[in-house]
């Protein structure tokens, strides 16, 4: 029975959470207000959670089932376009077997090749079909809207054929004054972006003996093309690309510095592309070659002078012949380097930036002590193009438009694949320009808090913890590399540091708070900055000297402060004990007085709650004593002698009414209640600044003594009415 309640509230639920209008917020509010108490809550949560697993499960168990689906499918439409392969094939064989039926009945070659020059002459005027010379006799036609010159006719008419096709291209005029230049193949294609695979044309392609021509389209006159660009055969590299939907029957050509990626009709026409392009340029090299070695060859035969009709020459002078170094010989045939290039086409696409350096390193080892014929270097520069698209792709996983969650560990696998191809130096550029725009953003995604200390808190804790995971993954990922990247992160740590100041003193010194809240922050940076050193990292003199300015317009506010107050009260002192009325009263005195290091404050008090010191030097000793505490939290060599002088500013004034006022009081009981403040002031609370002051800075202050012993001219004269300042 609690079982299927269960199933019947768990099937209501999930109706209410599927429903259209359903809102978050509102359910919230209507659990809230129906829920007895926190036991109902945490059920209703139970519920939710179990709910969500099982739509987990459901969905994996969706997935994995469409995934099967989808491979079967895949299978399927192979084993379909293997057999309409056939089929094609099948349909082609049968064509030529039926064109060739009717040569054998022709009575004479003559009269064959007058009817192929005028079936050729017709077959290029007529538009029709998807291809505008299929029915030309000098050529057989493919399925895929491509031709290519038959053996038949003679350099003439290859050469009749090309003036021909080349009178619909415009611009390329030129290309009609080679000599020995004929048509091979031409046909239809389409070309893509090379980057991001989008699709730019329609092209077409014109392949000579010695270079190749690509004309575009033009679509407003049908069977004319415009020349868009012509390569030559010598420069020129083809590179077959794996089908990998929906990148399918596509072939890229390499000419330095460009690339370009072109696409066939079907596989059988981009099979024939790649054959012919790499038999043409086999022609074409092989020829050349001969045109060398003729060139070479020597014009007249040599004269052999023997030595049987030469008695007066001597064997020691004779010259040994220099046998010819024959250039060794590459093995590239293996069938991993044939399929090299397509393999880290393969790998760049599917994100497989180990597998692709891991093939480099492979090659690299392979050709590291071989010879670099004409083979190897046209795979390298193959090679090359693969390498600078790897580049690429690795620099923008480490740009910082990229996600910038998972914290330094996710550039790890961008970084070293960019270590491994010798770009360390860059890969330590873009790994700093990566962690500096995440702690510049996690710094502004900050909420400034009301408390200023808590805000501080956490900047510190996001700051220094960023900064320390940075340090640690930049040790990992350039360990054992060049030392200058080291320089650099040091480099990178001040300027992130910079950063951190620049939104600390925006929060605690330009919002004007109190020395001590901006006493307490800076401790707070401290000790975040000095957890740094367990890495052997000291960024202490950094952000000392990056708020040494700020600390020091704080240290002068807050004196100026002091000093405004103290005068305030000389100008209203009366010199009059102070009565604090109550025990409880003077009891908080004397624990305020004993914080400040004053330990005889005893001896200044009287019977009941009455002390035998002025309200002016009393207050004038808690603020005197309260600036020094919180400027030695602030303090560093570099402030020492800011915060020396406002000590002797703050103590001048005092000093000064005390004596101003010794030497014009006329009443004797007055003038002996202002000599005991004056002691008060001299041989207690001095020595206790003077004290505190060296203890936390690490040594005393002349300055300070100076002022101290400057007091004796009192008690050895009270009469005088010189200055003791």
């Amino acid at each position: 029975m609690a079982m299927a309640m269960s199933d019947s509230g768990a099937s209501r639920l999930r109706r209410q959470l599927e429903s259209g209008g359903f809102e978050a917020r509102l359910y919230v509010k209507q659990l809230s207000q129906q829920s007895d108490g926190d036991r109902d809550l945490q059920e209703h949560r139970q519920r939710i959670q179990a709910l969500a697993e099982e739509t987990a499960q459901n969905l994996k168990r969706n997935v994995y089932q469409n995934y099967r689906q989808f491979i079967e499918t895949a299978r399927e439409i192979s084993y379909l376009e293997s057999e309409m392969y056939q089929l094609s094939h099948l349909l082609t064989e049968q064509k030529s077997s039926l064109e060739s039926i009717p040569l054998t009945l022709l009575p004479a070659a003559a009269a064959a090749g007058a009817a192929a020059a005028s079936g050729g002459e017709e077959g290029v005027g007529g538009a029709g079909g998807r291809d505008h010379l299929r029915g030309q006799a000098g050529f057989f036609s493919t399925p895929g809207g491509a031709s290519r010159d038959a053996s038949g006719p003679g350099e003439e008419g290859k050469q009749r054929t090309l003036t021909t096709l080349l009178e619909k291209v415009e611009g390329c005029r030129h290309l009609l004054e080679t000599p020995g230049q004929y048509l091979v193949y031409n046909g239809d294609l389409v070309e893509y972006d090379a980057d991001h695979m989008a699709q730019l044309q329609r092209v077409h392609g014109f392949l000579m003996n010695d270079c190749l021509l690509v004309a575009t389209w033009l679509p407003q006159r049908r069977g004319m093309y415009r020349y868009n660009a012509l390569y030559s055969l010598d420069g020129l590299a083809v590179v077959n690309v794996k089908d990998n939907p929906p990148m399918k029957d596509m072939f890229k050509l390499l000419m330095f510095p460009e690339s370009r990626i072109f696409q066939a009709e079907n596989a059988k026409i981009k099979r024939e592309w790649l054959e012919v392009l790499e038999e043409t340029k086999r022609a074409l090299s092989e020829k050349r070659r001969r045109e060398q070695e003729e060139a070479a060859a020597p014009r007249g035969p040599p004269q052999v002078t023997s030595k049987a009709t030469n008695p007066f020459e001597d064997d020691e002078e004779e010259e040994p012949a220099v046998p010819e170094v024959e250039e060794e010989n590459v093995d590239l045939s293996m069938e991993w380097i044939q399929e090299l290039p397509e393999d880290l086409d393969v790998c760049i696409a599917q994100r497989d930036f180990e597998g692709a350096v891991d093939l480099l390193d492979k090659l690299n080892h392979y050709l590291e002590d071989k010879p670099s014929p004409p083979p190897v270097k046209e795979l390298r520069a193959k090679v090359e193009e693969r390498v600078r698209q790897l580049t690429e792709v690795l620099v923008f996983e480490l740009s910082p438009d990229r996600s910038l969650r998972g914290g330094p560990k996710a550039t790890r696998r961008a970084v070293s694949q960019l270590i491994r191809l010798g770009q360390c130096t860059k890969a330590c550029e873009l790994f700093l320009r990566n962690r500096a725009a995440a702690v510049h953003t996690a710094i502004r995604q900050l909420r400034i808090e009301g408390a200023t200390l808590l805000y501080i808190h956490k900047l510190c804790h996001v700051f220094f913890t960023s900064l320390l995971e940075t340090a640690r993954e930049f040790e990992i990922d350039f360990a054992g590399t060049d030392s200058g990247c080291y320089s650099a992160f040091v480099v990178w740590a001040r300027s992130a540091m910079g950063m951190f100041v620049d939104a600390f003193s925006k929060q605690v010194f330009d919002s004007k708070e109190s020395l001590s809240t901006a006493a307490e922050c800076v401790k707070v940076a401290k000790e975040h900055c000095q957890q740094l050193g367990d890495i052997g990292l000291d960024l202490t003199f950094i952000i000392h000297a990056l708020l040494v300015k700020d600390i020091q317009g704080a240290l002068h506010s807050y004196k100026e402060i002091i000093i405004e107050a103290t005068k305030h009260r000389n100008s209203e002192e009366m010199w009059r004990r102070m009565n604090l009325m109550t025990p409880e009263a003077l009891g908080k005195l004397k624990e305020e007085m004993k914080s400040c290091g004053v330990s005889n404050f005893e001896q200044y008090t009287g019977d009941d709650c009455w002390v035998n010191l002025s309200y002016t030097v009393v207050a004038f000793t808690k603020q005197t004593m309260g600036f020094l505490e919180e400027a030695l939290k602030l303090y560093f060599p570099e402030l020492h002698m800011v915060l020396l002088e406002s000590l002797v500013e703050i103590i001048l004034v005092a000093v000064q009414h005390v004596d101003y006022s010794l030497r014009c009081e006329q009443d004797p009981e007055k003038k002996a209640f202002i000599r005991q403040n004056a002691s008060f002031l001299y041989e207690t609370v001095l020595p206790v600044v003077e004290k505190r002051f060296e203890e936390g800075v690490g040594k005393p202050a002349k300055q300070l003594q100076d002022l101290r012993n400057a007091s004796r001219l009192i008690r050895v004269n009270p009469e005088s009415t010189t200055s003791v300042v």
